[in-house]
């Protein structure tokens, strides 16, 4: 696990509190004065290129331009827990399944970072987006992300609240998903669905993020999901954990700053979003 010494703290510290003040919005996009423009790719620094893809299942983190939700260290909102998160997440994938994902080349590990408009997303049939509230796509983008989930895709969102620094996280990812693919009806989960018995039987009522009955503690988290033709029999194209961040927990675990029978529930949400999306 990697944690920031006292001075990369102190700097994300400083940087959280400029944050607000330099961030504004052009053409539909937060930039930050401090950091970059809309247009500009952020890259965290522990990022060190994306594995070669081999054939081996590989997760995938979506990146998006501009620096909306700021975070010091870890970046605009997309880069949030990477990369242990990533990198926890397919040990216990390669630990416990059958899929051999990719784990560790040199000092890549993890994941793979990937745009909506770059033609290698489709190399990856599962994908992560944290803090949806930052994500401005343009036309090109929006399109990737449209052919991505028609193709087959399986993207997975977290990290947000239905408000957030005075806007509604939740009702933006919606008014995308209405662009991206027009008539689109959101779906609220009840826990009996498939993709919660996909690898482990999870009890909804009880998988829960640390500390309170969400990352944010303020209400509990509900699961969404858009089926393909709006067809509750066909395959889930996306799944929202809505005031939830399960992240956090696979950041976190393996420092004692999170409960293991809490890491332990999240864990098990994360290994069935992937054996659903996969075997779907």
């Amino acid at each position: 696990m990697r944690a920031l010494g006292h001075s990369a703290l102190a700097l994300a510290l400083v940087a959280s509190a400029l944050a607000p003040a330099g961030a504004q919005r052009r053409g539909g996009g937060y930039y930050n004065q401090y950091f970059g423009g809309p247009d500009d790719m952020y890259q965290p620094p522990d990022f060190h290129g994306n594995p070669v893809y081999d054939g081996r299942f590989t997760f995938a983190r979506i990146r998006y331009r501009g620096y909306a939700h700021f975070a010091g260290r870890e970046g605009p909102g997309w880069s949030h827990d990477y990369v242990d998160a990533d990198e926890n997440l397919v040990k216990i994938l390669r630990d416990i399944t059958n899929v051999n994902p990719f784990v560790q080349a040199g000092p890549i590990v993890g994941s793979a970072l990937v745009a909506l408009d770059d033609p290698a997303l489709f190399k990856y049939p599962v994908s992560y987006m944290s803090e949806p509230g930052g994500w401005f796509p343009n036309d090109k983008e929006l399109a990737g992300f449209r052919n991505y989930l028609l193709k087959g895709g399986f993207m997975i969102f977290d990290d947000f609240r239905e408000g957030w620094r005075g806007e509604n996280d939740w009702s933006h990812l919606q008014e995308l998903m209405a662009k991206a693919i027009p008539g689109a009806r959101w779906v609220q989960l009840t826990g009996n669905e498939p993709i919660f018995h996909s690898f482990f039987d999870i009890d909804m009522k009880t998988a829960v993020t640390w500390p309170s009955t969400s990352a944010y503690g303020t209400r509990p988290p509900t699961y969404w999901t858009v089926y393909e033709n709006n067809d509750p029999t066909k395959r889930m194209m996306v799944i929202a954990n809505v005031d939830d961040d399960i992240g956090e927990s696979w950041q976190w675990s393996g420092t004692g700053f999170v409960p293991v029978d809490q890491a332990n529930q999240i864990y098990k949400l994360g290994i069935n979003y992937i054996i659903y999306a996969l075997t779907h």
